[in-house]
């Protein structure tokens, strides 16, 4: 068979995923808090980017594609100024810079900053206490046992021992590893463990160091004068009847009156089964509004959160090295750093500018939502907004994600408004969302000793017009974090 070397020109589009277009892909995604990070450490990689009150002219002999993103650049990143079509509007006028008095004492100002004596007041002019006494850090449950057991009355290799256990603690409470693997880590007997552990057991907050939630109930009913022997036989071998409430089966098992079960019931349920609970570190995660929605008069307006984010320009600096006779690679180098720097620029006017208008879209979309309420919440999906500002779904999903509005009814993640429908028996459609809602307020309502069955809930919701399947209402209840009707049922 003969070879032979053939040429073929062909025609085709693909679409390549280019580092520029990667980043403004992963800018779309970010939130206003890690927009501001990302920003920031770009300012530090990169040495033509800088923050200003004015932005400088671009160089007149820059690169042809370059000299496109002339009119981006001329301005900072303002976006508050977008106009109804989310574009910006060019202008606005800088804050003056002021300069600090060159006769300031410094010295006594640090010297009368750095004074221990200093009263403060508060606002009646009483005294506050002093910074040191106003900063606290709070124990976790780690250093809590720890400092249990070195009060303890114990050996030196049983202090390494309970070392080993307490370390094996969760912040619940319970201990999850095995004996014989914290035996086999301190190079002990497992029944010298074992010892060691029935001591920390011992220690506050009691239930702590149990294996299991049967272990750390039974650890607390020692503590418990009151018939510690039946309670302590409901708990081994009842547990599961406890959980369900069945308190008159319970009666027939332990062959007492169902008064004293119910009486029982309840000091068990007062037990604590995450001792370690109150000692949680974990601090608040507070959110901080991507957008903020106000109504000025009869419309509602969209304001984009900027808290932090820097006005970014591209430095001047950069003109010497490009027109100077400086070596090829400098050249290369600032025009790699200035081609970075124009492409977050404009990765930065393209999320705002895209985020301003999905947020007036899913106004318009929700107007009565705004005006009057979460029961006026319509039915929305993510296509309705993508016709609306012409572009494609996943670009909404993608500003729409870790995003939040602060609205006159609270700070909602922008994919709150985004759910399904149900038809009501009037024709109109209501928003799976409100459904919830409903399903919630009715439930609060509820007999605490004749809680509402799903059944019950669904022919309330059907004197409303509301007519939906009994598993759909068991759906949407455990979505809000509702329990059965039998373990919220309440018969003391």
């Amino acid at each position: 068979m003969a070879l032979e070397i053939k040429q073929n020109l062909k025609l085709s589009q693909s679409l390549v995923i280019t580092p520029q277009l990667q980043q403004a892909i992963k800018l779309l995604q970010l939130s206003q808090m890690e927009l501001v990070e990302v920003v920031q450490q770009e300012m530090l990689e990169n040495p033509l980017l800088e923050e200003a009150a004015e932005v400088e002219a671009l160089p007149e002999n820059e690169p042809p594609e370059i000299v496109n993103e002339r009119e981006e650049l001329e301005s900072p990143v303002e976006t508050n100024q977008l106009n109804e079509n989310g574009d910006n509007e060019i202008g606005g006028k800088e804050g003056d810079f002021k300069e600090e008095p060159k006769d300031f004492d410094w010295d006594n100002y640090l010297n009368t900053y750095n004074a221990p004596d200093i009263p403060r007041y508060n606002g009646n002019g009483e005294d506050l206490p002093s910074f040191e006494n106003t900063l606290a850090t709070k124990t976790s449950l780690f250093d809590h046992l720890m400092w249990q057991l070195q009060l303890s009355n114990l050996s030196p290799q049983e202090i390494e021992i309970g070392a080993s256990v307490i370390a094996s603690i969760d912040d619940d409470g319970y201990l999850r590893d095995p004996m014989e693997e914290i035996s086999q880590r301190v190079g002990c007997e497992i029944t010298v463990a074992e010892q060691v552990l029935g001591k920390i057991q011992e220690f506050d907050p009691p239930g702590v160091g149990a294996r299991d939630l049967k272990e750390c109930l039974l650890i607390q009913v020692c503590l418990i004068k009151h018939e510690p022997a039946l309670l302590s036989k409901m708990i081994q071998d009842h547990l599961s009847l406890l959980e369900r409430k069945d308190y008159l089966k319970l009666a027939k098992e332990l062959k007492i009156s169902l008064t004293k079960v119910q009486e029982l019931a309840k000091i068990i349920h007062e037990f604590e089964p995450k001792p370690g609970r109150a000692f949680g570190t974990s601090d608040a995660q507070y959110i901080q509004p991507d957008v903020y929605v106000q109504k000025i008069g009869s419309e509602w307006v969209v304001l984009l959160n900027e808290d932090g984010l820097p006005k970014l320009k591209v430095s001047s600096l950069y003109k010497s090295m490009m027109d100077g006779n400086g070596p090829s690679a400098t050249k290369e180098y600032v025009q790699n750093k200035l081609r970075s720097a124009i492409w977050l620029i404009r990765s930065i006017h393209q999320r705002q500018r895209t985020l301003y208008r999905v947020s007036k879209a899913i106004i318009k979309f929700q107007r009565e939502f705004f005006d009057k309420g979460s029961g006026f919440l319509k039915p929305m999906v993510l296509r309705d907004v993508a016709n609306e500002i012409e572009m494609h779904e996943s670009t909404v999903s993608r500003v729409t994600t870790s995003k939040y509005m602060h609205t006159p009814h609270g700070i909602l993640e922008l994919k709150y408004f985004f759910n399904s429908g149900v038809v009501t028996s009037e024709g109109d459609a209501i928003a799976s969302e409100s459904i919830k809602n409903k399903i919630r307020a009715l439930i609060s309502q509820e007999n605490p000793k004749k809680p509402l069955s799903d059944q019950d809930i669904v022919q309330l919701l059907k004197g409303g017009s509301i007519e939906i399947a009994r598993r759909t209402v068991a759906k949407y209840r455990e979505n809000l974090g509702i329990s059965s009707s039998s373990k919220r049922r309440q018969l003391f």
